[in-house]
């Protein structure tokens, strides 16, 4: 397998298609480089070269007992930067993937970075607060800790039902999807995964937001049932200076998946843009 060995010695598994212009993809939770893979050989097919990284816990990479936190996704992420010698890339982090990305222009700065794109992204926070009172109660991620500690098989089968927006009058969302979600989701370590729902909901992005200075894409779902549009996409696109914003009227927050077609050309286009 392709991996790279970060500081810590835990081992990340990536996949690197095409050639020409770099794209950079950070996957959602509890996912893995395959959810993907819809838009890496979509846009392979177009000239660019793709890119997509297991997150630590997750997928291929090693499962290590620390770094499980928003820091250690983006210092891994600058790990398989830095390490493949990319420049001029454009990063594209969907969900927690989108909160990887953020977090690695905070801490890395924009000399690698050429774009970014934030589809069904985490930021700017998602924890209900005194300081964010349109954010997602504490029990509500409470809940997602009970259900990777108990019987997680079954709870990643239910989740998929919202992640895809299956649960809606008229969806059309094939068993093989929700079945693709479970498999990547139970490849995932289970302290790996319990230990990220702190990290995708309680880190504040705000800061790390103001930081982006490339052009930066913002997509959204509206009908997300995980990371609701109104406290997350249109908040970062307003502290993202010129960000472009787009939104799907009634899709889900896996709509990499359900919209893909209109998903794939518009990052075509975002990416061809000067």
């Amino acid at each position: 397998m392709s991996t790279i060995s970060t500081a810590d010695g835990t081992e990340i598994y990536y996949k690197d298609w095409g050639q020409g212009p770099t794209v950079v993809f950070s996957h959602g939770w509890p996912l893995n480089a395959d959810a993907w893979d819809g838009q890496m050989l979509f846009l392979a097919q177009r000239g660019h070269r793709v890119i997509a990284h297991d997150r630590r816990g997750h997928g291929r990479s090693s499962q290590p007992s620390s770094g499980n936190d928003m820091d250690g996704y983006a210092d891994d992420l600058a790990a398989v930067i830095d390490t493949l010698d990319l420049r001029d890339a454009a990063l594209v982090g969907h969900s927690t993937g989108g909160g990887e990305v953020t977090r690695y222009i905070g801490r890395h700065g924009t000399g690698r970075v050429a774009k970014t794109v934030l589809l069904s992204a985490v930021p700017p926070i998602m924890l209900k607060s005194q300081a964010n009172p349109e954010g997602l109660p504490l029990e509500v991620f409470d809940g997602l800790r009970a259900g990777v500690a108990g019987d997680r098989s079954q709870f990643y089968r239910e989740l998929a039902i919202k992640f895809y927006g299956a649960n809606r009058p008229g969806a059309e969302v094939s068993q093989g999807i929700l079945d693709q979600f479970w498999l990547w989701s139970m490849q995932a370590g289970a302290k790996n995964a319990y230990e990220s729902i702190k990290a995708f909901s309680e880190t504040d992005f705000t800061d790390d937001l103001r930081r982006i200075k490339v052009p930066t894409l913002v997509m959204h779902g509206e009908d997300d049932q995980i990371v609701p549009v109104h406290d997350s996409a249109r908040k970062s696109a307003r502290l993202i200076p010129g960000a472009q914003e787009i939104y799907y009227p009634g899709a889900p927050h896996g709509l990499t998946a359900t919209l893909a077609d209109q998903v794939n050309a518009d990052l075509l286009t975002f990416l061809r843009s000067h």
